[in-house]
């Protein structure tokens, strides 16, 4: 039976609890993450572990699926044969905030506000953790940073702060803005069909009229995650899709102040040019992540064909390269249906023209350095 005296303790109790509840952030994961890798800092241009300092190389491949569907496929069988079958050390996990949210439209992810999905996320790191390796978080999107993916950092990054495992690649694919934008944020103007209006507009109302949205730039995307506590290795892609990284040496660099520090990305693809100073040149001050590297015996269709280097020399002389300069590189993609494939079918039988050699090095085989940079 409650008196006055026990239901007011009573109350006093829950009030307590819920204070708690609400102290503890939504998506929080333990403090300590059991059997997981060292955790990384960066030190000069190499990532090393904090304990001792040892250089870490990541070498492994994009375990995509998560980025256009809710479920994954073959998921955490993929994450076990790149570590166990394929010897790499690091996985790229693609994934988009819709679905982290349960927001999708496309894909049923509402009745359970995106749990079951940042479930399986939480399964794949667990697991490539459990063997060692490492996980790169990867918001798969493009153009420019935005107010969403700054919630969807501020979620990730709390979720996982405390798992050395996890470095966080805040955005897929910039594109399309300025380096300043790129960096500090500003006003990104979307294309649309002029309207037969438009010929009639002063100066002033086209620019009023001007369709886009405001980013809050790549530092802003740092500082939130710094801002959870979160230590993590934040991994920045460069403009053109990821590949250009020359705006990093050349006054667009970005601050951490309280993290583990900066891995720049560049993605780069057999049509991609100028390898010294979109890439090499960056390499020699910072680390850099090929966060997406490949080709496909069969060229792109978007690309123009004699723009394209044959799959046979590009393939050795690009993983010459990696070697070389020991870049830290995730091959695109361990898939049978993205391309550039690694895999010909779900027995992850590796395509002659991308899977195995990229299996070869990462088994330890060593490529010649290219004769020429492309």
């Amino acid at each position: 039976m409650l008196t006055p005296s026990s239901l007011f303790r009573l109350c006093l109790g829950l009030a307590g609890s819920s204070l708690a509840m609400l102290s503890t952030p939504l998506h929080a994961q333990p403090a300590s993450v059991p059997g997981a890798p060292p955790e990384l800092r960066v030190q000069g241009n190499r990532l090393v572990t904090v304990k001792d300092g040892k250089e870490v190389w990541l070498q492994g491949v994009n375990v995509p699926s998560l980025d256009w569907g809710v479920k994954g496929e073959s998921l955490l069988l993929s994450v076990a044969k790149v570590v166990d079958e394929w010897k790499g050390n690091v996985i790229r996990l693609p994934v988009k905030e819709e679905f982290w949210f349960g927001k999708g439209t496309k894909h049923n992810t509402r009745s359970d506000g995106g749990q079951s999905y940042r479930d399986l996320v939480d399964k794949a790191i667990a697991l490539a953790s459990s063997k060692g390796a490492y996980v790169v978080l990867d918001l798969h999107r493009y153009r420019a940073p935005r107010k969403e993916y700054l919630d969807f950092w501020t979620d990730a990054a709390t979720r996982y702060k405390n798992n050395p495992a996890v470095l966080f690649d805040l955005l897929n694919e910039p594109h399309g803005i300025t380096w300043q934008i790129w960096r500090d944020g500003g006003f990104v103007e979307e294309k649309k069909k002029a309207g037969d209006e438009d010929a009639f507009l002063t100066p002033e109302e086209k620019l009023n009229n001007k369709h886009g949205f405001q980013s809050p730039g790549m530092q802003a995307m740092i500082d939130a995650v710094r801002a959870t506590g979160a230590k993590n290795i934040v991994v920045i892609g460069g403009l053109d899709y990821a590949y250009d990284l020359s705006g990093v040496v050349n006054g667009f660099a970005l601050t951490d102040k309280s993290g583990n520090g900066i891995m720049y990305a560049s993605h780069v693809y057999p049509w991609k040019k100028g390898w010294q100073k979109k890439l090499l040149d960056a390499a020699a001050k910072h680390p850099i992540l090929l966060g997406e590297v490949g080709a496909d015996a069969n060229k792109m269709k978007f690309i123009p064909a004699n723009a394209q280097e044959d799959a046979a020399t590009w393939v050795p002389a690009m993983l010459g390269l990696i070697q070389k300069h020991r870049l830290n590189w995730t091959g695109w993609a361990f898939h049978p249906k993205a391309s550039p494939r690694m895999l010909l079918d779900w027995d992850y039988t590796p395509t002659p023209f991308w899977g195995q050699p990229a299996k070869d090095a990462l088994s330890g085989k060593q490529f010649p350095a290219p004769d020429r940079l492309r």
